[in-house]
Protein backbone atom coordinates (compact mmCIF):
# COMPACT_ATOMS: atom_id res chain seq x y z
CA UNK A 1 0.00 0.00 0.00
CA UNK A 2 2.95 2.47 0.90
CA UNK A 3 4.50 1.91 -2.33
CA UNK A 4 1.83 2.80 -4.42
CA UNK A 5 1.05 5.73 -2.02
CA UNK A 6 4.12 6.53 -2.80
CA UNK A 7 4.01 6.00 -6.60
CA UNK A 8 0.77 7.91 -7.35
CA UNK A 9 2.13 10.64 -5.01
CA UNK A 10 5.43 10.54 -7.45
CA UNK A 11 3.11 10.75 -10.68
CA UNK A 12 0.93 13.62 -9.17
CA UNK A 13 4.33 15.71 -8.47
CA UNK A 14 5.49 14.89 -11.67
CA UNK A 15 2.33 16.27 -13.29
CA UNK A 16 2.56 19.62 -10.90
CA UNK A 17 5.92 20.06 -10.81
CA UNK A 18 5.37 21.80 -7.40
CA UNK A 19 8.13 19.62 -5.83
CA UNK A 20 11.33 19.58 -7.10
CA UNK A 21 12.12 16.59 -8.80
CA UNK A 22 15.31 15.97 -6.68
CA UNK A 23 13.75 17.09 -3.52
CA UNK A 24 10.53 13.96 -4.08
CA UNK A 25 13.21 12.02 -5.10
CA UNK A 26 15.34 12.51 -2.10
CA UNK A 27 12.25 12.20 -0.05
CA UNK A 28 10.68 8.70 -1.73
CA UNK A 29 14.58 7.24 -1.63
CA UNK A 30 14.15 7.97 2.63
CA UNK A 31 11.01 6.91 2.60
CA UNK A 32 11.49 3.53 0.89
CA UNK A 33 15.10 3.10 2.98
CA UNK A 34 13.17 3.61 6.31
CA UNK A 35 10.19 0.59 4.57
CA UNK A 36 13.41 -1.39 4.08
CA UNK A 37 14.71 -1.07 7.31
CA UNK A 38 11.70 -1.78 8.94
CA UNK A 39 10.59 -4.65 6.87
CA UNK A 40 14.17 -6.26 7.56
CA UNK A 41 14.09 -5.86 11.51
CA UNK A 42 11.13 -7.60 11.34
CA UNK A 43 11.82 -10.60 9.84
CA UNK A 44 15.32 -10.90 11.91
CA UNK A 45 13.03 -11.04 14.84
CA UNK A 46 10.92 -13.54 13.05
CA UNK A 47 14.05 -15.43 12.11
CA UNK A 48 15.27 -15.33 15.73
CA UNK A 49 11.96 -16.58 17.20
CA UNK A 50 12.57 -19.25 14.76
CA UNK A 51 15.75 -20.28 15.58
CA UNK A 52 14.58 -19.94 19.27
CA UNK A 53 11.75 -22.51 18.61
CA UNK A 54 14.37 -24.66 17.06
CA UNK A 55 16.84 -24.57 19.73
CA UNK A 56 14.43 -25.35 22.12
CA UNK A 57 13.05 -28.72 20.34
CA UNK A 58 17.33 -29.81 20.60
CA UNK A 59 17.32 -29.16 24.14
CA UNK A 60 14.27 -30.73 24.52
CA UNK A 61 15.76 -33.62 22.81
CA UNK A 62 18.82 -33.88 24.62
CA UNK A 63 16.97 -34.11 27.87
CA UNK A 64 15.00 -36.79 26.52
CA UNK A 65 18.14 -38.80 25.56
CA UNK A 66 19.44 -37.73 28.94
CA UNK A 67 16.53 -39.20 30.70
CA UNK A 68 16.69 -42.70 28.89
CA UNK A 69 20.44 -43.07 29.69
CA UNK A 70 19.89 -42.16 33.25
CA UNK A 71 17.23 -45.00 33.38
CA UNK A 72 18.86 -47.33 31.12
CA UNK A 73 22.27 -47.35 33.44
CA UNK A 74 23.03 -46.50 36.74
CA UNK A 75 26.53 -44.31 36.75
CA UNK A 76 25.52 -40.69 35.79
CA UNK A 77 28.62 -40.46 34.24
CA UNK A 78 27.42 -42.52 30.64
CA UNK A 79 25.96 -39.16 29.36
CA UNK A 80 28.84 -38.43 27.10
CA UNK A 81 31.07 -35.54 26.84
CA UNK A 82 29.58 -34.44 23.39
CA UNK A 83 25.97 -34.58 24.24
CA UNK A 84 26.45 -32.38 27.62
CA UNK A 85 28.49 -29.90 24.95
CA UNK A 86 25.17 -29.96 22.74
CA UNK A 87 23.24 -29.22 25.77
CA UNK A 88 25.15 -26.24 26.65
CA UNK A 89 25.44 -24.68 23.11
CA UNK A 90 21.99 -25.16 23.20
CA UNK A 91 21.00 -23.24 25.95
CA UNK A 92 23.73 -20.01 25.06
CA UNK A 93 22.01 -20.22 22.29
CA UNK A 94 18.47 -19.55 23.41
CA UNK A 95 19.53 -17.21 25.73
CA UNK A 96 21.40 -15.06 22.15
CA UNK A 97 18.21 -15.51 20.64
CA UNK A 98 16.11 -14.13 23.41
CA UNK A 99 18.42 -10.47 23.71
CA UNK A 100 18.18 -10.58 20.72
CA UNK A 101 14.30 -10.41 20.34
CA UNK A 102 14.08 -8.33 23.51
CA UNK A 103 16.08 -5.47 21.60
CA UNK A 104 13.98 -5.91 18.81
CA UNK A 105 10.64 -5.58 20.67
CA UNK A 106 12.18 -2.72 23.18
CA UNK A 107 12.42 -1.12 19.18
CA UNK A 108 9.59 -1.56 17.72
CA UNK A 109 7.63 -0.78 21.00
CA UNK A 110 9.66 2.41 22.08
CA UNK A 111 9.28 3.70 18.14
CA UNK A 112 5.11 3.17 18.44
CA UNK A 113 5.15 5.25 21.70
CA UNK A 114 7.40 8.05 20.08
CA UNK A 115 4.13 8.01 17.64
CA UNK A 116 1.66 7.66 20.28
CA UNK A 117 3.44 10.52 22.19
CA UNK A 118 3.09 12.63 18.94
CA UNK A 119 -0.69 11.90 17.97
CA UNK A 120 -1.44 12.52 22.00
CA UNK A 121 0.10 15.96 21.71
CA UNK A 122 -1.53 16.82 18.12
CA UNK A 123 -5.16 15.55 19.33
CA UNK A 124 -4.64 17.65 22.70
CA UNK A 125 -3.52 21.02 20.40
CA UNK A 126 -6.85 20.22 18.13
CA UNK A 127 -9.09 18.76 20.72
CA UNK A 128 -11.75 21.68 20.29
CA UNK A 129 -12.47 20.91 16.60
CA UNK A 130 -15.31 18.68 15.15
CA UNK A 131 -14.06 14.76 14.44
CA UNK A 132 -16.36 15.93 11.22
CA UNK A 133 -14.19 18.49 10.17
CA UNK A 134 -10.12 17.71 11.23
CA UNK A 135 -9.15 14.32 12.01
CA UNK A 136 -5.87 12.57 13.38
CA UNK A 137 -4.94 9.19 12.58
CA UNK A 138 -1.97 6.67 12.27
CA UNK A 139 -1.61 4.45 9.27
CA UNK A 140 1.23 1.81 9.17
CA UNK A 141 2.89 3.94 11.76
CA UNK A 142 2.70 7.27 9.87
CA UNK A 143 0.80 10.10 11.38
CA UNK A 144 -1.88 12.33 9.10
CA UNK A 145 -4.21 14.91 9.90
CA UNK A 146 -7.08 15.88 7.42
CA UNK A 147 -8.66 18.80 7.85
CA UNK A 148 -12.16 19.45 5.68
CA UNK A 149 -11.94 21.86 2.53
CA UNK A 150 -15.04 23.94 4.78
CA UNK A 151 -12.41 24.92 7.52
CA UNK A 152 -9.92 25.91 4.79
CA UNK A 153 -11.66 27.13 1.10
CA UNK A 154 -14.45 28.64 -0.51
CA UNK A 155 -16.30 26.33 -3.11
CA UNK A 156 -13.49 25.82 -6.05
CA UNK A 157 -11.36 28.05 -4.74
CA UNK A 158 -7.54 28.09 -3.38
CA UNK A 159 -7.59 30.85 -1.14
CA UNK A 160 -7.18 30.00 2.57
CA UNK A 161 -10.28 31.77 4.13
CA UNK A 162 -9.90 33.69 7.39
CA UNK A 163 -11.86 30.53 9.43
CA UNK A 164 -8.48 28.50 8.69
CA UNK A 165 -6.20 30.61 10.20
CA UNK A 166 -7.25 28.87 13.56
CA UNK A 167 -6.75 25.73 12.54
CA UNK A 168 -3.50 26.10 10.80
CA UNK A 169 -2.11 28.39 13.44
CA UNK A 170 -2.58 25.10 15.83
CA UNK A 171 -1.21 22.43 13.18
CA UNK A 172 1.92 25.58 13.48
CA UNK A 173 2.22 25.00 16.94
CA UNK A 174 2.20 21.16 16.64
CA UNK A 175 5.04 21.74 14.13
CA UNK A 176 7.23 24.09 15.30
CA UNK A 177 7.48 22.31 18.59
CA UNK A 178 8.84 19.03 17.17
CA UNK A 179 11.84 20.39 14.99
CA UNK A 180 12.85 17.12 14.70
CA UNK A 181 9.98 16.47 12.55
CA UNK A 182 9.06 16.95 8.59
CA UNK A 183 5.44 17.73 7.07
CA UNK A 184 3.95 17.28 3.50
CA UNK A 185 0.99 18.82 2.78
CA UNK A 186 -1.38 17.22 0.14
CA UNK A 187 -4.00 18.47 -1.71
CA UNK A 188 -7.07 16.23 -2.23
CA UNK A 189 -10.59 17.41 -4.65
CA UNK A 190 -13.80 15.29 -4.84
CA UNK A 191 -14.15 14.22 -8.89
CA UNK A 192 -16.30 17.36 -10.03
CA UNK A 193 -14.43 18.78 -13.01
CA UNK A 194 -13.43 21.98 -12.67
CA UNK A 195 -11.93 24.53 -15.26
CA UNK A 196 -11.78 28.33 -15.52
CA UNK A 197 -9.02 31.17 -16.16
CA UNK A 198 -6.68 29.99 -13.35
CA UNK A 199 -7.00 26.41 -12.93
CA UNK A 200 -7.29 23.45 -15.37
CA UNK A 201 -8.40 20.49 -13.85
CA UNK A 202 -8.86 19.54 -10.02
CA UNK A 203 -4.90 18.79 -10.33
CA UNK A 204 -3.99 22.13 -11.07
CA UNK A 205 -6.86 23.47 -7.82
CA UNK A 206 -5.52 20.23 -4.95
CA UNK A 207 -1.88 21.87 -5.82
CA UNK A 208 -2.77 25.15 -5.35
CA UNK A 209 -4.39 24.40 -2.41
CA UNK A 210 -1.74 22.58 -1.13
CA UNK A 211 0.76 25.26 -1.63
CA UNK A 212 -1.54 28.09 -0.44
CA UNK A 213 -1.50 26.18 3.03
CA UNK A 214 2.37 25.67 2.77
CA UNK A 215 2.55 29.54 2.33
CA UNK A 216 0.53 30.37 5.54
CA UNK A 217 2.49 27.88 7.52
CA UNK A 218 5.75 29.70 6.81
CA UNK A 219 4.63 33.24 6.21
CA UNK A 220 1.96 33.47 9.23
CA UNK A 221 3.56 31.06 11.67
CA UNK A 222 6.99 30.62 10.93
CA UNK A 223 7.30 27.23 9.81
CA UNK A 224 10.77 26.78 8.72
CA UNK A 225 10.22 25.62 4.52
CA UNK A 226 13.10 23.22 4.26
CA UNK A 227 10.73 20.78 6.39
CA UNK A 228 7.97 21.09 4.44
CA UNK A 229 6.36 19.27 1.24
CA UNK A 230 3.59 20.68 -0.96
CA UNK A 231 1.71 18.45 -2.99
CA UNK A 232 -1.90 18.05 -5.17
CA UNK A 233 -3.66 13.99 -5.44
CA UNK A 234 -6.12 15.63 -7.69
CA UNK A 235 -9.20 13.34 -7.37
CA UNK A 236 -7.44 9.92 -7.15
CA UNK A 237 -7.25 8.95 -3.61
CA UNK A 238 -10.58 8.86 -2.93
CA UNK A 239 -12.05 8.13 0.90
CA UNK A 240 -15.29 8.04 -0.26
CA UNK A 241 -17.44 7.02 -3.19
CA UNK A 242 -18.23 10.28 -5.13
CA UNK A 243 -21.78 9.25 -5.44
CA UNK A 244 -23.62 11.65 -3.07
CA UNK A 245 -22.62 15.59 -1.66
CA UNK A 246 -22.25 13.92 1.60
CA UNK A 247 -19.36 11.46 -0.15
CA UNK A 248 -17.87 13.77 -2.15
CA UNK A 249 -17.11 16.91 0.83
CA UNK A 250 -15.15 14.04 2.28
CA UNK A 251 -13.04 13.55 -0.50
CA UNK A 252 -12.69 17.52 -0.73
CA UNK A 253 -9.43 17.85 2.36
CA UNK A 254 -6.01 18.81 2.96
CA UNK A 255 -3.89 16.01 4.14
CA UNK A 256 -0.79 17.08 6.41
CA UNK A 257 1.39 13.74 6.52
CA UNK A 258 4.19 13.69 9.44
CA UNK A 259 6.96 12.44 7.66
CA UNK A 260 8.97 9.11 8.86
CA UNK A 261 12.35 9.88 9.87
CA UNK A 262 15.12 7.82 7.70
CA UNK A 263 17.23 7.56 11.09
CA UNK A 264 14.73 7.15 13.99
CA UNK A 265 14.15 3.33 13.61
CA UNK A 266 17.60 2.08 12.77
CA UNK A 267 19.11 4.01 15.55
CA UNK A 268 16.65 2.35 18.03
CA UNK A 269 17.69 -1.09 16.99
CA UNK A 270 21.68 -0.20 17.26
CA UNK A 271 21.07 1.14 20.11
CA UNK A 272 18.98 -1.98 21.62
CA UNK A 273 21.88 -4.04 19.93
CA UNK A 274 24.69 -2.59 21.59
CA UNK A 275 22.97 -2.04 25.00
CA UNK A 276 21.97 -6.27 25.23
CA UNK A 277 24.85 -8.18 27.61
CA UNK A 278 27.28 -9.86 25.07
CA UNK A 279 28.11 -13.58 25.90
Amino acid sequence: MKRIFIGTLALSLALTSCVSKKKYTSLEDQYNECEDKLSNSKLELAQCKDDKKTAAKEIAYLKNTNYQLLNNVSDLATLSKKEAENLERSLESIKEKDMQITSLNQAVNKKDSVTLALVTSIKGVLGDMSDSDIEVSVEKGVVFISISDKLLFNSGSYNVNSQAKSVLAKVAKVVNDKPEIDIMVEGHTDNKTISNAEMKDNWDLSVKRATSIVRVLQNDYQVNPQRMTAAGRSEYLPVASNDTAEDRAKNRRTRIIILPKLDQFSELVEEGMKAAPKQ
